[in-house]
């Protein structure tokens, strides 16, 4: 909801008098190994930095408070920051103060860049392009588009990846089988007629003119695709909040709907409440144990786990016991059990089982063969291990995990030469591998710099360096 001029003012007051009575926004010593460093800029809708804004970082707890004033450079910093979830508000006169949060905050260095629209322009005071009634009974916006350096989670490399492979299995669910009915290409009505303007809009490059068009289509025909469609493409976009406020309505109407619920679990997760789309996730399992897709998608997520939750080894048991034929049952199952217990004997037969068994039905699982090969080297089994590495690296030559386990073997025999090549192909692998992700976050980069636009339809501005 809109804030007045009133509360605005107060909110820019009060984190002026945070930024110079709070302890916190002092330096401190406390340095300890779960400490993480949070720093971004403040800009204007223009992406020009702001100097002297407010910021103000919380912990959902309240027991964490940080305030520091943005440099010349629009730039702040807070460090060490305990860990946590945490909320980063930021305000300076003449300007509309902005937050983001939650933001799960580990033993890291995360980057959240803040935008401050001028006080005077044009929007509801979030800086939305489209406010518009759903059912007539909820609004919902096209807001809360997240930069792409800023998704939440453990801010690895890896987690940034996954969160993107996420939302965009997400959207290619759109044309999965559901229990709606489906929209009909040759049906005069204006609502399908309105998805498939969304879907040449996509195809075109007009990425709001499609979220305008799923979203009319929802309005006149709130069916289960029609809603799915619309959040999926908002979810895409990075645009989380309407996206969750979609799917949740979308879940409420359809409650047998596992890939609604599938979609507001990632969006629950990508908006930065990890703990909360973990559970939904967990909930789509549960929705319609023998659909696969669920246990999928819990599989993408535990790539950027350390340790392995009880609850999800249960699943992916239970996923391989109702689908023995699908070799990524297999695997994630082994995955989940190694993480769950990496030095017990009795598991090291099972887990060898179950990746064996994904590469049987499945020859070109690279991962699996990767994971062989990492479990041989717990045991100690070198020749084994190589094998393995070097079956990952001929299905997938940028397998960088692969390589680098390999110089690590290279390394411990003192095969200098090898340790080095593999070190060369490890970090050509890594760079190619980064260059994929950063243009795939470019294409969404766009989107976001269309949405800044005064004029939708106009071709969006270069990013800046």
């Amino acid at each position: 909801m809109m804030r007045d001029a009133r509360t605005l003012r107060l909110s820019s007051v009060y984190l002026a008098l945070v930024s110079i009575l709070v302890p916190g926004a002092r330096s401190q010593n406390n340095n300890t190994a779960d400490s993480a460093a949070i720093a971004g800029t403040v800009c204007d809708s223009q992406n020009h930095p702001i100097a002297d804004a407010a910021v103000l970082l919380e912990s959902n707890d309240h027991a964490h408070k940080f305030a520091a004033h943005s440099d010349s450079q629009g730039r702040y910093r807070f460090e060490p920051v305990p860990s946590g979830t945490y909320a980063v508000h930021a305000s300076r006169s003449g300007y509309r103060d902005t937050s983001s949060g939650p933001i799960v905050i580990r033993a890291e260095t995360k980057s959240i860049d803040l935008d401050l629209p001028l006080e005077n322009a044009a929007g509801n005071g979030k800086d939305n392009l489209s406010s518009v009634e759903f059912s007539n009974e909820t609004q919902f916006n096209v807001a809360g588009v997240t930069d792409p350096s800023n998704l939440g989670g453990h801010g690895s490399d890896v987690a940034l990846r996954t969160k993107e492979s996420l939302a965009k299995d997400t959207a290619s669910l759109k044309n999965s089988e559901s229990h709606q009915p489906k929209t009909n290409p040759h049906s005069p009505d204006p609502a399908d007629s309105h998805e498939r303007l969304a879907e040449i809009a996509e195809t075109e490059g007009r990425p709001l003119d499609a979220v305008h068009e799923y979203q009319r289509a929802a309005e006149l025909q709130p069916t289960e695709p029609h809603l799915f469609a619309w959040g999926a493409d908002l979810l895409l976009h990075r645009a989380f909040e309407p996206a969750i406020e979609v799917f949740s309505r979308g879940h409420h109407l359809y409650p047998e709907s596992v890939r609604m619920l599938l979609g507001l679990s990632v969006a629950t997760y990508d908006q930065g409440a990890g703990d909360q789309g973990k559970k939904l996730l967990l909930e789509a399992c549960d929705l319609n144990p023998p659909d696969p897709t669920p246990y999928l998608f819990l599989g993408k997520l535990q790539e950027t786990e350390k340790i392995e939750i009880p609850a999800w080894t249960k699943r992916f048991q239970r996923f391989a016991g109702l689908h023995p034929e699908n070799a990524s049952a297999h695997y994630y199952y082994a995955v989940a059990l190694d993480k769950h217990d990496p030095a017990s004997e009795k598991n090291f037969s099972l887990i060898e089982s179950e990746l064996k068994t994904a590469v049987q039905l499945d020859p070109q699982f690279g991962d699996a063969y990767t994971q062989l090969g990492i479990l041989y080297s717990q045991r100690g089994d070198v020749p084994a291990a190589i094998s393995a590495f070097q079956k990952a690296i001929a299905i997938a030559p940028l397998a960088d995990e692969a390589h680098y386990r390999l110089a690590q073997i290279y390394g411990h025999l003192g095969q200098a030469d090898q340790t080095t090549r593999e070190i060369e192909l490890f970090r050509q692998a890594s760079e190619q591998n980064k260059n994929d992700a950063e243009r795939e976050r470019h294409k969404i980069q766009q989107f976001v710099y269309t949405l800044r636009s005064p004029n939708p339809t106009a071709p969006p501005p270069a990013p800046p360096h």
